[in-house]
């Protein structure tokens, strides 16, 4: 049976809640792979709207298991209290439907306090943008080898171990910021507490997962964020502290590359970026400001407006190579409508020198200047379209040329944020 990938193909926010929502119907296993609380998916299921953050978007569909890799960083106190809100919405959430992974790293309140007081100290031009929950500090931990793990939770002597080792490094570190040092009674008992909440659900992900998929279960993996945001592929430093191309879901759970199908990436029929950091096609005029209003264009976890401009076909080819992209759903081609011309960036020109990928040097990345190709727009509605023949002649074109540009064929094409809503032309799961 084939396992799916879905990662977002841009700066993230392109609509993979509700894509990875459509495919989870047929997948078995739905996982997540990286990132921590601080992306979020908005499912629209009949009049129920879910925001989830922490949790896999397979929860909100019965019989399905759910897992959180190790890939992720899990605020355990986050996750309870998500869980209670998603309970309250009537959703049953049992260890029998959703999984941690006993190696997954753990967020602390610590972690989110360094985040804030580094984002505060940093002179302008130096911040990140971050969401100030501690996802980079817990991944520094991670890769430090001082982070407390789930499987940690279960031993107190270990638990008290990791702790102190983490504090070794955390209080010099916050009397540099101006902090006080970490209370270390107070942070294990808080732990402790917790532990029994999160213990429930822990398990040998990778040992399960690799039974379901010799069973012949579908798994689907999902990603948080987008490719441009990737720690090594992505515009760094103004990026995420993980990997999120496709090839992390195999790393971030135990599964093997070789489990891997198909990648389903999913792109923004124009671009947009929340935090700082290079945008080439950004719009600072009426047409930014009218992608933003019709496309709701606020980030589901913070609520920050998203910065938007024209779709770039050069960054969604990189980010497609990266990935190994079998083919893109692509989102929000309804926000289009009533545009008299759309352009599409093709290429930048830096100094005198047109170029077909976005550079890796930051100096180069903030003077290159978008080669923009127009095309006519359409007046006709493509909202809520299920079918080719629904669509303007003018759409089908825009979506087209967008295919010969990055190099990939579109999978699925959406038009609302109504799972039904949605054209397919290959399904990613078939055999």
């Amino acid at each position: 049976m084939a396992n799916v990938v879905v990662v977002g193909a841009q700066w993230g926010d392109e609509g993979k809640g509700k894509i990875v929502d459509w495919l989870s119907e047929r997948a078995d296993v739905i996982c997540r792979f990286q990132g921590g609380h601080n992306a979020g998916h908005t499912l629209v299921i009949g009049e129920e709207v879910y925001k989830l953050h922490a949790l896999p978007s397979g929860v909100v569909r019965g019989g399905k298991l759910s897992v959180i890799g190790n890939g992720v960083v899990l605020d355990p106190w986050h996750l309870i209290a998500e869980i209670e809100t998603v309970r309250a919405q009537g959703v049953e959430i049992t260890p029998e439907t959703l999984m941690i992974a006993e190696n997954t790293p753990l967020i602390l309140p610590l972690h989110g306090e360094l985040d804030r007081a580094r984002e505060e100290a940093s002179s302008k031009g130096t911040k990140i943008g971050t969401t100030g929950r501690g996802i980079g500090p817990a991944y520094e931990d991670k890769v430090g080898r001082r982070v407390i793990r789930v499987a940690d939770l279960a031993d107190p002597a270990t638990l008290e171990a990791r702790v102190d080792r983490a504090l070794q490094h955390h209080d010099p570190l916050r009397r540099g910021l101006g902090l006080e040092p970490v209370d270390r009674d107070g942070l294990i008992a808080k732990l402790r507490d917790v532990a029994p909440k999160i213990l429930a659900y822990a398990a040998p992900v990778w040992k399960v997962l690799n039974e379901r998929k010799r069973g012949g279960q579908r798994i689907l993996f999902e990603g948080a964020q987008g490719a441009l945001l990737d720690i090594d592929f992505g515009t760094y430093p103004f990026v995420t502290s993980s990997n999120v191309i496709a090839g992390q879901a195999a790393t971030g759970t135990g599964i093997g590359p070789g489990s891997i199908d198909f990648v389903l990436g999913i792109v923004k029929a124009y671009t947009t970026r929340v935090g700082e950091g290079p945008f080439p096609t950004e719009l600072h005029d009426e047409d930014g400001e009218r992608l933003g209003v019709r496309g709701h264009e606020f980030g589901t976890t913070t609520g920050r407006k998203r910065r938007c401009g024209w779709f770039d076909a050069v960054l969604v080819r990189q980010t497609c190579a990266t990935s190994g992209v079998s083919g893109i759903a692509l989102t929000k081609l309804d926000v289009l409508d009533g545009f008299e011309e759309l352009k599409i960036c093709t290429g930048y020109e830096l100094d005198g020198e047109v170029l077909d990928y976005l550079p890796t040097a930051a100096d180069q990345q903030a003077r290159a200047t978008p080669v923009y190709e127009t095309m006519p727009g359409w007046s006709a509605s493509t909202a809520g379209a299920r079918s080719w023949a629904d669509l303007p002649g003018e759409a089908i074109k825009y979506v087209r040329r967008i295919e010969e540009l990055i190099q990939c064929p579109v999978a699925l094409l959406s038009t609302s944020p109504e799972r039904d809503d949605t054209i397919l032309v290959t399904d990613p799961f078939a055999d």
